[in-house]
């Protein structure tokens, strides 16, 4: 959807990446708005750092004062550069780094867009806050719905005395004073654990994730049922973990399959680095390849043989089945004819339909009372 966002220095041309005509969510929302109608009234100099910019409409708004957007999504940097030229900004306006990269070493004004995962924001306010000094303004803002007690407390570990505002169309901001508390306390990420036994070739296996990967703490029971219902890939010469998250299932192919070439891509800059740790901690034989970016984007069309997806069903708070479908489409794209997708899924999401409108065909492998195992075939 592309859209006009009014901002307190004019209106602006936003879109989500990638645009989709079907897709009717916006690019911001109200928690977006709100704090920039705050920001007229706050003197905006030095290094300002903007965390969490979801789709890039705060820093476009906020250009003129050359900000740093520091986030975990690959789709959320593009479409930030996107939006910077959509309303003739050169992309040079704004440092994007990710949350892997190193932060600036001072930050004078600090802007978080809450985060879904409470993790994340630990990790990222816990990497920040040595550039963060007593004179910095930091701000933060969410919906009401996701910004909890928890949220505020660790604001107030981290940074400072945290005081909350007025809710405003169901959005808030969040003020926090630094007092210098978190600057060199210990940061927990990345997690470590080892896995059950009883779910092949990872039994007993090291997983590494780092903050904002989904299930950081324990292996998720999607997951667990997808590793107990693999494809034999012997023979498979190319696979691909697509949306590989901490990148247990490509590691689980790899060490049953040392001959194969596994490709682990995902849109989040945590979960990429996160497989590549996990890979390395088991000593896997054989090749692999790790890559962030949009989906199969970059791999040339029938080069692949195995497609593993257990795809997200939302973006940020919104349901949606466009991310499944664009990664099916992909796959079809990307696989050999003979080639194979494996997708696992939670049963009431429907993928069946779809891989049948896409393939042609669509086989249950397995399923339990909550997840499916589905088999599709490129002819």
């Amino acid at each position: 959807m592309n859209d006009r966002m009014t901002t307190p220095w004019g209106e602006l041309t936003l879109a989500r990446f990638p645009e989709d005509p079907r897709d009717r969510l916006r690019a911001w929302d109200a928690s977006d708005e709100y704090l920039l109608r705050h920001l007229q009234e706050v003197p905006l100099s030095g290094t300002v750092v903007v965390l969490g910019d979801r789709w890039g409409a705060l820093v476009t708004a906020l250009a003129a004062h050359g900000p740093t957007q520091i986030t975990d999504s690959y789709l959320s940097q593009e479409a930030t550069r996107a939006n910077l030229v959509r309303n003739g900004v050169e992309t040079g306006a704004v440092r994007l780094l990710t949350t892997q990269d190193p932060p600036p070493g001072r930050i004078d004004v600090l802007l978080v867009r809450v985060p879904k995962s409470l993790a994340l924001l630990e990790d990222q306010l816990l990497r920040l806050a040595p550039g963060v000094h007593e004179g910095t303004v930091v701000v933060g803002t969410g919906m009401v719905k996701e910004i909890h007690t928890s949220t505020l407390k660790l604001f107030e570990r981290i940074i400072g005395p945290t005081r909350t505002s007025l809710a405003e169309k169901k959005a808030r901001l969040i003020f926090s004073t630094p007092d210098g508390s978190g600057g060199n306390a210990a940061n927990p990420w990345p997690y470590r654990y080892a896995l059950p036994e009883g779910v092949g070739p990872v039994s007993g296996r090291t997983v590494v994730n780092h903050a904002g990967v989904f299930c950081a703490d324990r292996l998720d029971i999607g997951t667990r049922f997808f590793l107990g219902h693999l494809p034999d890939s012997r023979g498979n010469r190319r696979v691909v973990d697509l949306g590989c998250g901490n990148g247990v299932v490509g590691t689980a192919v790899a060490l049953a399959n040392p001959e194969a070439e596994v490709l682990f891509v995902d849109e989040s800059f945590q979960a990429v680095a996160s497989a590549e740790a996990t890979y390395k901690a088991n000593g896997v034989p054989g090749h692999a390849e790790f890559r962030v970016g949009d989906g199969l984007s970059g791999v040339p069309d029938g080069s692949v043989d195995l497609v593993l997806n257990n795809p997200p069903f939302h973006s940020h708070q919104a349901t949606t089945d466009t991310t499944a479908r664009r990664m099916f489409a992909d796959a079809r794209r990307a696989l050999r004819p003979g080639g194979e997708l494996w997708v696992i899924g939670n049963r009431h999401l429907g993928y069946h339909v779809t891989l049948r409108r896409l393939f042609g065909n669509s086989e249950l492998v397995a399923s339990d009372p909550k997840f499916v195992v589905l088999r599709t075939v490129r002819k």
